[in-house]
């Protein structure tokens, strides 16, 4: 199963034991996380894996911070029945990464 995260992160079963990884590598974020959290400078990191972007590292950091603030990805599949009301499915055919669902 792959889940798109967000532009450049991706989660899928079939890479890095499901890990979250960057999009079209197999470069775990947590492997930059770590090297940042370590002091390494972003050109270095750029320099040793040349096929992420400053842009990508970013969205780690991001991706990170929802994290630690108890933020969670779910996939929803569903079909929507011509039944539901139009605000709901207008709603729902709505990108979800616009709309954020919290637990309080």
């Amino acid at each position: 199963m792959k889940v798109e995260v967000s532009k450049y992160i991706v989660i899928d079963t079939e890479i890095c034991h499901g890990k979250p990884t960057f999009k079209g590598t197999r470069i775990m974020v947590s492997d930059i996380l770590e090297l940042i959290a370590a002091g390494e400078p972003v050109e270095n990191i750029l320099r040793s894996y040349p096929s992420i972007t400053t842009e990508m590292i970013n969205e780690a950091l991001r991706y990170a911070a929802k994290l630690a603030r108890g933020e969670r990805y779910i996939e929803f599949k569903f079909l929507l029945d011509e039944n539901i009301p139009m605000e709901v499915r207008e709603f729902f055919q709505k990108d979800f990464r616009q709309n954020t669902f919290r637990k309080e």
